[in-house]
C-alpha cells in the first residue's frame, strides 16, 4: 500500500540507487536488440547543474527510457569536459588564496611568493579533479539521468587524449591544420585566445568620438571618422568611405594623415562603410577589428598591432608601428603612450586630440561590447599567430549530408541555420594559451622548423631525418581548444581509434539533443570530424531546443537575481515535478526562441504527482487488482470501455509525440489523461460502482482500474521515473515482473469503443458545461438547482436515465426534469440537440450579474485597444525589449480569451 503522503525525497534516492546497482542503465552490445545511442553533451567538470543542463538531460533521459522500454539496446554515454579555461581559473584561484601563483608573467607581477611551473600546476589540477570534479555527475543522478555510468569518460582520459593527438597529427599531415597570423578573440586577463561561445556581448553606455584626420596636401581640410575605440587609432592604416557617398567619395584615392602619429594612410572605397552611420567614414585598423581585418585584406593594407597580450600599448621597438612614422613624431608617441593600459590610453589620446582641435564632437553612444565570460573584461580582436583547422574543407561533407538527409534537424529550420553557418565558415582557431588541456603535439628545432607527431620520440626521429643528427626540440606550449576534443566525442567515447565493438555497434549515434546556441560550436564540429575520420555522420538526428528564461522572458543572470537553481526545485518539489515541467516547456521553436520557466509551474506538477498518488491509494483501498488472465477487451461497462479507449488514445499520442520530439505534446497528453480523464472523471464515475452491490461490476472495474494504472505508469515513466517506479512496486507488479524501468512499452491496448466514447464524452461535456455556467455567473456552490431538459432525442433521454445519478451528484443539480416548463430567469445551455436550463432567479440577481459581465467585457476590450495601439507602434516594437513585446502579446491573447468566455456567459443568461 502506498504511504498516505507522497514524499519525493523518500522515494528518489532509494529508487535511483536500486536502478544503478541492478545494472538497469547498462547497454549490452551482445544482446541482439536494435542499438540506440545518445552521447551526453559533456558538461564542464567544474560545473554544477543549472536549468539548461536539467532541460537537456531530462529530454535525453525521456528518449533513453522510452527506447529502453521499446526494446532497444540503449547506450546513453556519459562524460565530462575538461573545460580548459574554467578549470584553470578555478584551480588558479584556489592556489592564489594560499599565496601560490603560476610561473607566468602575469602572476609574477601580482607578487605571489610561490610560483608553480606547468608540471606542478597540472598535478594540482588533477588533484582538484579527483576531489571535486564529480559534482555535476552526482547532480545528474539526482535528476534521474539513466546513463551507463560504468562507461563514464573524461576528455582528458588517456584514451580520449590519444584520439585527440591522432586527429591533430593526421589533419596536419593532410594539410588541414596549419599555423597562420589572424585576428582572434583575445582575453587580456586570461591571456589566451577564446572561442566565440566564450564571448558575451554587454550593452555599454559609451561615447562616439568624431575625429578629424587632416587631408594630405590640403591644409585646413579634414575627413571625419566616428569611432568608439580611439585607443586603437595608432594602428590605423586606412580610412574607408562608401564608393557612392556624396560627402566623401571625392577623397577616394587621396591620403589622410593619422593624427598624433603622423602616418600617411590611404582613403579607400569600400561598401563596408555605411553613409547612414556615424560620419560615413570609418578608420580601418586591421589588427584590432574583425571587419577591418577583412577590409584590410581586400585592399592589401598593413596590419599593425599596437597592443600587447595584456591590452597595453606596445609601441617601443614595435617595427610595424614605427615604420613610416616621422622620427620626431614616433619618439613623442612612444614616450607618451607606450605601456599605457588601453583605457588609460583612450583617455589620454582624446585629451590630446581635443588640445589639437581634432575632435569635432562627442556623442553619448550605447553599444554592444564583447566580454570574456571567464575573465570578465572586454576582449580584444588581437593579431597573433595560432593553429587553425581548414574548416571550409572539412565542412563540405557535413553540408552534403544535411542536404541529402543523412542527418535530420528537428525543428527542420535548424538545417537552414546549419547551412548559413557552414557555407560561410571561417578557419577554426584551435590553439589556446593555457596549461590545462591537450598540449599541441608540435615540436620546434632552433631554426623554427616544426615537427608534428604523436610523441616526442617520433618528433625526434623526424628531426633526425631532416638534419641527419639529433637536435634540441622544444614543444609548443599551447593547448587545444576544448571544442577540438569534444568534436570527437561521438566516436572517441566509444573507444576510437581502437576498432572496438562499441564503435562498430553504436556509431553513428541515434540522436543528439542540444541547444541552438552550440549548433555551430559543437554540432558542426562533430559533423566535420565524424565524417572525416569515420566516413559517416556522427548522429542521425539533431534535436535543437531553446534557451530557458525566467517567467518574464528575461535571460537568467546573477546580476538580475533571477537565476533558478534546479537543485532547489528538486529539494522542494522533487525531480519528477521538475522533469515534467521541463518537458511541458520543450516546444519546438525557432532559433533563440525562449522557453519560460516559473517555479510555480513546478509546484503545479508536484500537485499532479500527488493527484496520481492519491488516485492510486483510492484504488488500492477499493481492492483494485488484475485477475490472472483478465483481458481488457472483455469489459462490458460503458465507463470501463471508455477509459480503456482513452488510455489507448493517450498511449498512441504519447508514443508519436516522443518519436517526433514533441515533448510538450507528450507531457500535455499525459496530464490531460491522468488528471482529467482518470482522476477527475473515471475515479468519480467508479465510486458508486465500488459502493454498490453489483459484484460483477465491481470485479470488472477493479480489473480495468488495475490495467489503467499499470499502463499509465508505463506511459509516464520516461518523464516521471521515480514516482512511477514506486507506484509500480506498491501495486505488486515489481514482485511479479521486475522493475518498471525494464518493462515493455504499452502496445497491446484495446481499440477505443466508439459508442462508449461518444456517450461518456457527452456526459463529461454536460456536467462540465453546467459547472462552468454556474461558476461564470457566481451561483453559490451549495445551491441545488433543478436541471430542465428540452428537445432531447430518444438517445439523449436514454443517456439521461442511465447517468441521472452521476449528473445530479457531479453537476450539483436537484433532479433532472425532461420536457418541463422553463420559468423566467434561467441559465441556459445547449449540449448536442438538447437545451438545458437551470432556474437561478432565486439565487442570483440576474440584472446585476448581466451588468457585471458587460462592464468586465468593456474593461477588457479597452485593454485590448491599448495593447493593439502599442503593438501597432513601430517605434515601440523597435525600442522595447523582446520580452516586453511578448508580454504584451500574451496579455492581449489572455484578454481576448476572457472576453470570449464572458460573452458566452452572457448568452447563458435569459430573463
Amino acid at each position: 500500500m502506498l504511504d498516505k503522503t507522497y514524499d519525493p525525497k523518500d522515494i528518489e534516492a532509494r529508487r535511483y540507487a536500486e536502478w544503478e546497482q541492478s545494472g538497469a542503465f547498462e547497454c549490452n552490445p551482445d544482446s541482439g536488440k536494435p542499438p540506440y545511442c545518445i552521447v551526453i553533451p559533456p558538461p564542464n567538470v567544474t560545473g554544477s547543474l543549472h536549468l539548461g543542463h536539467a532541460l537537456d538531460n531530462t529530454l535525453q533521459d525521456v528518449l533513453i527510457r522510452w527506447r529502453r522500454m521499446k526494446g532497444d539496446d540503449v547506450l546513453w554515454q556519459p562524460g565530462t569536459d575538461h573545460a580548459g579555461i574554467a578549470t584553470q581559473m578555478v584551480v588558479a584561484r584556489q592556489l592564489a588564496e594560499k599565496g601560490i601563483g603560476l610561473a607566468l608573467g602575469q602572476a609574477a607581477k601580482e607578487g605571489n611568493q610561490q610560483l608553480l611551473d606547468r608540471e606542478a600546476f597540472l598535478a594540482r589540477v588533477w588533484e582538484w579533479k579527483a576531489e571535486s570534479g564529480g559534482t555535476i555527475t552526482r547532480q545528474l543522478r539526482r535528476l534521474g539521468a539513466s546513463c551507463d555510468w560504468r562507461r563514464e569518460r573524461f576528455t582528458m582520459d588517456e584514451g580520449l587524449s590519444q584520439a585527440v593527438l591522432k586527429v591533430f597529427v593526421d589533419l596536419y599531415k593532410q594539410g588541414l591544420i596549419y599555423k597562420d597570423k589572424r585576428l582572434v578573440n583575445w582575453d587580456p586577463k586570461m591571456l589566451t585566445a577564446i572561442s566565440d561561445l566564450e564571448v558575451e556581448s554587454q550593452e555599454v553606455k559609451g561615447s562616439l568620438w568624431y575625429i578629424r584626420y587632416p587631408i594630405e596636401g590640403d591644409e585646413g581640410r579634414f575627413i571625419v571618422v566616428a569611432t568608439t575605440r580611439p585607443e586603437t587609432m595608432l594602428g590605423d592604416t586606412a580610412i574607408a568611405v562608401h564608393p557612392e557617398d556624396p560627402t566623401w567619395k571625392h577623397l577616394i584615392g587621396r591620403h589622410a594623415i593619422l593624427p598624433v602619429a603622423g602616418r600617411r594612410i590611404p582613403i579607400v572605397a569600400d561598401e563596408y562603410s555605411d553613409p547612414e552611420k556615424g560620419s560615413g567614414a570609418v578608420k580601418i585598423t586591421p589588427a584590432h577589428d574583425f571587419n577591418d581585418f577583412e577590409v584590410g585584406r581586400r585592399h592589401a593594407l598593413r596590419a599593425i598591432n599596437v597592443l600587447d597580450r595584456s591590452a597595453q600599448l606596445a609601441l617601443a621597438g614595435n617595427a610595424d608601428f614605427l615604420e613610416g612614422l616621422p622620427a620626431d613624431a614616433a619618439e613623442a608617441v612612444v614616450a607618451k603612450y607606450d605601456g599605457l593600459d588601453r583605457f588609460a590610453a583612450r583617455k589620454k589620446l582624446v585629451a590630446e586630440l581635443e588640445g589639437l582641435e581634432l575632435i569635432e564632437k562627442i556623442e553619448p553612444h550605447t553599444h554592444s561590447v564583447p566580454y570574456g565570460d571567464r575573465g570578465g573584461v572586454p576582449i580584444e580582436p588581437f593579431l597573433t599567430e595560432q593553429w587553425y583547422v581548414n574548416a571550409k574543407e572539412l565542412a563540405k561533407a557535413p553540408i552534403e549530408a544535411a542536404r541529402t538527409g543523412d542527418v535530420a534537424f528537428v525543428p527542420s529550420h535548424g538545417k537552414d541555420e546549419f547551412f548559413r553557418w557552414m557555407e560561410n565558415i571561417q578557419p577554426w582557431c584551435v590553439s589556446r594559451q593555457l596549461w590545462w588541456g591537450h598540449q599541441i603535439p608540435a615540436w620546434y628545432d632552433e631554426q623554427g622548423n616544426v615537427f608534428v607527431e604523436l610523441n616526442e620520440a617520433d618528433a625526434q626521429a623526424a628531426a633526425r631525418a631532416k638534419h641527419g643528427r639529433d637536435v634540441t626540440l622544444t614543444r609548443d606550449p599551447d593547448v587545444l581548444d576544448t571544442w577540438f576534443s569534444s568534436a570527437l566525442w561521438p566516436f572517441s567515447t566509444l573507444g576510437w581509434p581502437e576498432q572496438t565493438k562499441e564503435v562498430a555497434r553504436y556509431y553513428p549515434t541515434s540522436v543528439l539533443v542540444t541547444g541552438w546556441d552550440i549548433l555551430f560550436f559543437w554540432v558542426a564540429r562533430m559533423m566535420m570530424m565524424g565524417m572525416h575520420f569515420m566516413k559517416e555522420v556522427p548522429f542521425r538526428t539533431v534535436y535543437l531546443h531553446g534557451l530557458i528564461v525566467d517567467e518574464k522572458g528575461q535571460k537568467m543572470s546573477k546580476s538580475k537575481g533571477n537565476i533558478i537553481d534546479p537543485l532547489d526545485l528538486i529539494d522542494k518539489y522533487g525531480a519528477d515535478a521538475l522533469r515534467f515541467t521541463l518537458a511541458t516547456i520543450a516546444v519546438q521553436g525557432r532559433p533563440g526562441q525562449p522557453m519560460k520557466m516559473a517555479p510555480a509551474r513546478v509546484e503545479g506538477y508536484r500537485n499532479f504527482a500527488t493527484k496520481l498518488w492519491n488516485a492510486t491509494r483510492f484504488s488500492q483501498m477499493n481492492g483494485v487488482a488484475i485477475p490472472t488472465g483478465f483481458e481488457p477487451t472483455s469489459a462490458t461497462l460503458t465507463v470501463n470501455k471508455w477509459v480503456l479507449g482513452e488510455l489507448a488514445h493517450c498511449a498512441a499520442t504519447v508514443d508519436k509525440a516522443i518519436a517526433e520530439f514533441r515533448f510538450n505534446d507528450a507531457a500535455n497528453a499525459l496530464y490531460a489523461f491522468v488528471w482529467g480523464t482518470v482522476c477527475d472523471w473515471y475515479v468519480e464515475f467508479t465510486k458508486p460502482i465500488f459502493l454498490g452491490g453489483d459484484e460483477a461490476a465491481i470485479r470488472e472495474t477493479r480489473a480495468v482500474t488495475g490495467v489503467v494504472l499499470r499502463e499509465t505508469v508505463k506511459l509516464l515513466h520516461p518523464i516521471m521515473p521515480f514516482i512511477t517506479e514506486e507506484i509500480w512496486d506498491k501495486l505488486g507488479h515489481r514482485a511479479e515482473q521486475g522493475a518498471l524501468i525494464g518493462q515493455a512499452w504499452p502496445d497491446r491496448l484495446p481499440s477505443p469503443d466508439q459508442a462508449a466514447g461518444d456517450e461518456m464524452e457527452w456526459l463529461v461535456k454536460l456536467i462540465t458545461d453546467v459547472r462552468s455556467a454556474r461558476a461564470e455567473v457566481n451561483v453559490p456552490a451549495g445551491a441545488k438547482l433543478k436541471l430542465i431538459v428540452r428537445d432531447a432525442s430518444a438517445a439523449t433521454r436514454a443517456r439521461l436515465a442511465t447517468h441521472r445519478n452521476a449528473i445530479e451528484r457531479l453537476a450539483r443539480v436537484d433532479g433532472v426534469e425532461i420536457d418541463g416548463s422553463v420559468p423566467s430567469g434561467v441559465l441556459q445551455l445547449v449540449v448536442g440537440e438538447a437545451t438545458y436550463a437551470l432556474p437561478v432567479a432565486d439565487v442570483i440577481d440576474l440584472k446585476a450579474e448581466r451588468l457585471r459581465l458587460e462592464k468586465e467585457i468593456r474593461k477588457l476590450e479597452g485593454e485590448v485597444t491599448k495593447i493593439d495601439a502599442k503593438l501597432g507602434n513601430a517605434q515601440f516594437l523597435a525600442k522595447a525589449p523582446e520580452e516586453v513585446v511578448e508580454e504584451q502579446r500574451e496579455r492581449r491573447a489572455e484578454a481576448l480569451s476572457t472576453i470570449a468566455r464572458l460573452k458566452q456567459a452572457l448568452t447563458h443568461l435569459t430573463a
